[in-house]
């Protein structure tokens, strides 16, 4: 049968995720005209008895294969489709039930071969949940670029694997995900745009991303993401950006503003207050709470010393040292399928 849509999830460990994100599925309209794809990627924990339990509901279907990364899976899902256009999803997400509505005006109006969507924090989320949602989506932590905003650079947007959606022409011209991880879906857009695809952001097809993790796995989190962004840069040349530095700019300018202080030189460091004042008052705005606003300031610190630090040290390593990023971050790979 030929589906509109294929979904392609892969789960790892997660099966009170997936759960949740079928629920999630059973109220979005027109989703008897999609197909949901659920990979698990060598999981000790399955899920395969969750997913029967939605077999009547939707159309789904459940494969089991070694773990080999979530890229990797991805492909693997695209590959068993039968649609010529791919949702990709993260297991920790919640759809909306206009999501497919407002897919369907989308592509219909501004069609491309690759789009993302931006994320939010349900109300059921935790305070870290949405600690870490502000401080990963906030116009003033990270330009807003994965809240919603798009660049005004012509097809520039790079799509992140959470929320994305890819043409089956797409895929099969681009190879899919690399074996990278994180960073294989902002390698994957830059890929696509190289071939000319065209990539954007439908505003209006946001999911709930629950960011299944504490102050612990953020902090480790953020820190893969600094070491892979020049990686990225070695890869793409063309996608290097002044923006990247600015966390470890940022927290370094910190560190330096309290030097200052021990030498009666204040002003540096009263600015940093400022802009922590001002982003708490914003943060109690979006989450009308004094409680978030001080667990979404501790977030941004995470987050910009945790991705700055590492981005520094990624770009002496990789790009002044010239290593080989696969043999100093192994962490960072998976091992491709056989």
């Amino acid at each position: 049968m030929k589906y509109d849509f294929s979904i392609i999830i892969p789960v790892y460990n997660r099966p009170t995720e997936i759960e949740e994100l079928l629920e999630s599925l059973l109220c979005v309209r027109f989703i008897d005209k999609t197909e949901i794809i659920i990979v698990e990627d060598g999981s000790e924990i399955k899920c395969k008895d969750v997913v029967s339990k939605y077999d009547r509901r939707l159309n789904i279907f459940y494969y089991f294969k070694e773990n080999t990364g979530p890229g990797n899976s991805r492909n693997y899902g695209m590959e068993k489709a039968n649609s010529d256009y791919f949702l990709i999803f993260d297991s920790d997400v919640l759809l909306p039930q206009n999501y497919l509505e407002n897919l369907y005006d989308n592509l219909k109006t501004n069609y491309a071969d690759c789009y993302g969507g931006p994320d939010k924090a349900h109300d059921d989320f935790t305070d870290v949940q949405k600690a870490i949602n502000y401080s990963m989506t906030s116009f003033w932590t990270t330009g807003g670029i994965r809240g919603g905003k798009e660049s005004k650079k012509k097809n520039s947007f790079q799509p992140r694997s959470f929320n994305m959606g890819i043409s089956r022409h797409a895929f099969l011209r681009s190879g899919g995900f690399s074996n990278i991880h994180p960073g294989e879906d902002p390698d994957l857009s830059l890929r696509l745009i190289k071939l000319n695809f065209k990539t954007a952001l439908y505003n209006n097809c946001y999911v709930y991303h629950k960011r299944r993790i504490d102050w612990k796995g953020f902090r480790i989190q953020v820190s893969k993401f600094g070491k892979v962004r020049p990686i990225l840069n070695l890869w793409h040349p063309a996608s290097h950006s002044i923006v990247y530095y600015f966390p470890g700019l940022f927290s370094s300018g910190l560190l330096f503003s309290l030097l200052l202080c021990l030498f009666n030189f204040y002003w540096l460091f009263l600015l940093y207050v400022l802009y922590f004042v001002f982003l708490m008052i914003d943060a109690y705005k979006v989450n009308k709470s004094l409680k978030l606003a001080l667990y979404s300031l501790f977030a941004v610190f995470i987050q910009f010393f945790n991705y700055g630090f590492a981005f520094f040290e990624s770009t002496f390593n990789v790009i002044i040292l010239k290593k080989k990023p696969e043999k100093i971050y192994p962490d960072l790979f998976y091992k491709k399928s056989s």
